[in-house]
């Protein structure tokens, strides 16, 4: 039988406790596993097998506050473009909610590259937020390095029906569309 405890902590984390009163805590990428099977070997040396194995790592890293392992797996070549202490702000001020893989792409043990899509949300100073990411990484000697984060594009799509160029605006104003907002 297992007891369930939230964690009051930055770490987003939850501690199981068995009826021999052993303590879990359960991995913050909400893998449903324990974080000594799941993201802390990475974290501590271990190589990640997959690009995704590393966002996950990553994400526990920065609930962690472990900025060092955040640079480490870095790629060196994109690097310059981060300032890891605004980084280090922000994951120091921020309470971890969750982690959500949406999409992977490639990024397997075979590979060289891949991408993860992914949310993750946190309670930040403004209120609960969302970071909704595609992160693209690239393996060099067998490690894998994340090189880049993209917000995902969105398609702005319009449901109604079409307007012709000369007919009245559905914006309101009177004109014809093509005077107004074509």
């Amino acid at each position: 039988m297992f007891l369930h405890r939230d964690i009051p902590s930055s770490l987003g984390s939850s501690l199981l406790v068995d009826h021999k009163k052993e303590v879990f805590m359960l991995c913050p990428c909400q893998s449903d596993k324990d974080l000594s099977d799941c993201c802390q070997p990475i974290i501590d040396g271990k190589l990640a097998q997959t690009a995704e194995e590393l966002m996950r790592a990553r994400y526990t890293a920065y609930s962690q506050v472990n900025m060092d392992f955040i640079e480490k797996t870095h790629n060196p070549k994109t690097m310059k473009k981060t300032d890891m202490e605004a980084n280090r702000e922000w994951a120091e001020s921020t309470q971890w909610l969750g982690l959500e893989v949406i999409h992977t792409e490639k990024g397997m043990p075979e590979d060289d590259w891949g991408k993860v899509e992914f949310r993750a949300r946190y309670q930040g100073s403004h209120g609960e937020n969302e970071h909704h990411e595609i992160s693209e990484f690239h393996k060099r000697d067998g490690q894998w390095f994340f090189t880049e984060g993209k917000s995902p594009s969105r398609q702005i799509t319009n449901d109604g029906p079409k307007v012709g160029r000369n007919d009245p605006c559905p914006c309101g104003s009177g004109k014809k569309f093509k005077k107004c907002c074509a």
